[in-house]
């Protein structure tokens, strides 16, 4: 590409004959292209291509920081967001560092919940640790109990070992940009440890999940409701998808009412770890189901 808009680009500019002919004197290169151009040109790419051709020159680089650039790439009520996380925000901070700061995952609520963009696509995505739900039992050491892990970006799990009346519920409101959301439970039959260096999952108490199916169901402040159901038999961590919700009112927070039960008392069921409960949007669905 470079190549191509030097050719572009070249002229005459100097004023020299010889023979009935111009000379050429020098040959304009990318970094004589205007910043604003080139913050034209930026305005087309993903985030990461931006950063990635920031290094390129100084003209590049300078573009690269461009505030109408990059309030292109945040969502439409990134102010709402802002105030939701941070409180706010310094007034003379670019757009570019908004949007750096808005990637980052953000916890609030006790550091119950986290909130961060994709990178990429700018997609609000949100998380609620298991510390965050309402778990029945939960404080009865004989069933329930917080594991400590690394394979959880809260730092910790909630497993049980066995309980007849397993029931999870949860709820959060938050300002969704407008689109479409997903709602997963992520959970993993057996307990992961260590032995010798390598991660073995104990799968010694996993019983009953494959018995009857787990009910998972959402609901939306504005009516909304999806369910699904499903049995669990995959002893590594899963995201179980309960169902997908729409947002078309961006500037105010839309609340959602989750759960996951399998309160057939007929049996015991044991071994599961729950990690959390996360909302991505609904093109990430299928990439998700996958994992």
């Amino acid at each position: 590409m470079g190549a191509d808009l030097s050719v572009f680009f070249s002229g005459i500019t100097g004023s020299n004959c010889s023979n009935g002919s111009l000379s050429l004197q020098s040959k304009p290169s990318l970094g004589d292209l205007p910043e604003s151009c080139v913050a034209l040109v930026l305005a087309s790419l993903d985030p990461p291509e931006i950063c990635k051709l920031a290094r390129l020159n100084r003209a590049f680089r300078g573009a690269s920081w461009a505030d109408f650039l990059w309030e292109s790439k945040l969502p439409s009520n990134y102010q709402v967001l802002v105030r939701k996380v941070f409180g706010e925000l310094p007034g003379d901070l670019g757009k570019r560092e908004i949007y750096a700061r808005l990637c980052q995952a953000n916890s609030f609520d006790c550091d119950t919940k986290k909130f961060w963009m994709h990178k990429s696509t700018g997609g609000v995505c949100l998380s609620i640790a298991s510390k965050g739900l309402s778990i029945t039992g939960i404080d009865d050491r004989r069933y329930w109990s917080h594991i400590p892990t690394e394979e959880s970006g809260f730092r910790t799990v909630a497993y049980v070992q066995q309980i007849w009346w397993f029931e999870v519920d949860g709820e959060v409101e938050f300002p969704f940009p407008t689109g479409t959301y997903s709602l997963f439970f992520r959970l993993q039959l057996g307990q992961t440890s260590k032995w010798f260096g390598r991660q073995i999952c104990n799968t010694e108490h996993v019983h009953g999940w494959d018995i009857k199916p787990v009910q998972f169901q959402l609901w939306t402040s504005d009516g909304q409701h999806a369910a699904s159901k499903c049995l669990l038999n995959v002893t590594k961590w899963k995201y179980y998808h309960v169902g997908d919700f729409v947002v078309d009112k961006s500037n105010a927070a839309t609340k959602i009412k989750f759960s996951m039960t399998q309160i057939d008392c007929t049996h015991t069921k044991g071994g599961l770890c729950l990690d959390s409960v996360v909302i991505y949007p609904s093109e990430f669905r299928e990439r998700l189901k996958r994992f």
